[in-house]
C-alpha cells in the first residue's frame, strides 16, 4: 500500500494539431492582393484625372459607358470624309452642337408634323433619305469619295431644318484663302462631292456661311460682309455642279454670331455650311 501511494502520478499531455499550415493559412495573401490591386487602379485613376483634359475624360466616361445614346447633333464616322456622322455613336466634343437655328412650326402647322423635323407621317421616310445620303458621304459603300486629307473637315448633322453638312477650317488647312472669300481647291473638291450626294434627294438646299470675330474690333467690323461673300461663293460653286441650280433656295452669312467653339476666334468657327432643306 505504502509502494502505490509514493508512484508518480500519470500526466496526459493533449497536442492541438491546427490544420491549414501556420500564421493562420493563407488566407491573408488573397486579401493583400486585392488591397495592392486595389490601391494600384486607385492611382492609375488619380493619374489619369491629372493627366487628360476635360475632353479626354469624357470619351473616357463614353467608352465605359455601357449605353451610348445616337446624338443626333453630331457624330464620328470612318468613311470616306472620315469626319462626323449623324447615324454614328461616338461624338467628338469638339464639335458642339452647333448649325443652323431650326425653323419653329407655325400656328397652322403644329400637330400636323410639317415644319417639325423629328414628327410626321413623312419624318421617317426624310430621315431615310439622309441616312443613304450620309452613306453616300461617308463612303460606307467602300470606297472613298475623296483622299484621305480632305477627311477632317466635314461634319453631318440633323436639325429641325434638314440635314447639314458642315465644311470647316482647321490650324493647316483652309476653305478659303484668309480674309477673302476667294475659295481653296479643297472647297471647290468638297463641294464636288456634296453636289453629287444631292443627287440621291430632290430637298431644296440652303447654304450659310460663319466667321471667326477679329481680335480687335475696328470701326468697321468686317465679318458681316465676309460671311455674306463667302456663303455666296459657296453658292456658286455649288451650282457649278448641281444639276438643277434652282434647288438653293437660302443663301445666309451669319458673321461671327454662332460660334462653334468657345474661343470666338479659333479657325474652326470659320465654316460653311450646306443644309438639305426639310419639306
Amino acid at each position: 500500500m505504502a509502494a502505490q501511494a509514493n508512484a508518480a502520478p500519470v500526466i496526459i499531455k493533449r497536442k492541438k494539431i491546427i490544420k491549414g499550415g501556420g500564421h493562420h493559412g493563407g488566407a491573408w495573401k488573397v486579401a493583400y492582393a486585392d488591397f495592392v490591386t486595389a490601391m494600384m487602379a486607385f492611382f492609375m485613376l488619380m493619374w489619369l484625372l491629372n493627366a487628360t483634359t476635360e475632353q479626354q475624360r469624357k470619351g473616357l466616361a463614353d467608352y465605359f459607358s455601357p449605353t451610348i445614346p445616337i446624338m443626333r447633333v453630331s457624330g464620328g464616322g470612318n468613311g470616306a470624309f472620315s469626319g462626323d456622322s449623324i447615324f454614328s455613336e461616338m461624338t467628338l466634343p469638339k464639335n458642339g452642337t452647333g448649325a443652323t437655328t431650326p425653323d419653329q412650326p407655325t400656328e397652322g402647322q403644329e400637330g400636323t408634323g410639317a415644319g417639325n423635323g423629328s414628327d410626321g407621317p413623312d419624318a421617317e421616310g426624310i430621315n431615310e433619305l439622309f441616312k443613304v445620303v450620309d452613306a453616300a458621304l461617308m463612303g460606307r459603300g467602300g470606297e472613298s469619295m475623296v483622299m484621305d486629307e480632305l477627311k477632317r473637315h466635314v461634319v453631318t448633322k440633323v436639325t429641325n431644318e434638314g440635314m447639314v453638312i458642315e465644311l470647316f477650317d482647321d490650324e493647316e488647312t483652309a476653305l478659303f484663302a484668309p480674309g477673302t472669300d476667294t475659295p481653296s481647291e479643297l472647297l471647290d473638291t468638297l463641294m464636288y462631292v456634296i453636289a453629287d450626294a444631292a443627287k440621291i434627294v430632290k430637298n431644296d438646299i440652303a447654304v450659310t456661311a460663319h466667321v471667326r470675330s477679329n481680335p480687335i474690333v475696328a470701326i468697321k467690323n468686317p465679318v458681316w460682309d465676309l460671311s455674306s461673300q463667302r456663303a455666296t461663293r459657296g453658292r456658286l460653286l455649288l451650282e457649278k455642279y448641281l444639276n438643277n441650280r434652282e434647288r438653293v433656295q437660302k443663301v445666309t452669312g451669319y458673321a461671327d454670331r454662332k460660334p462653334e467653339t468657345v474661343n470666338k476666334m479659333d479657325v474652326r468657327n470659320n465654316r460653311l455650311e450646306v443644309i438639305f432643306l426639310r419639306e
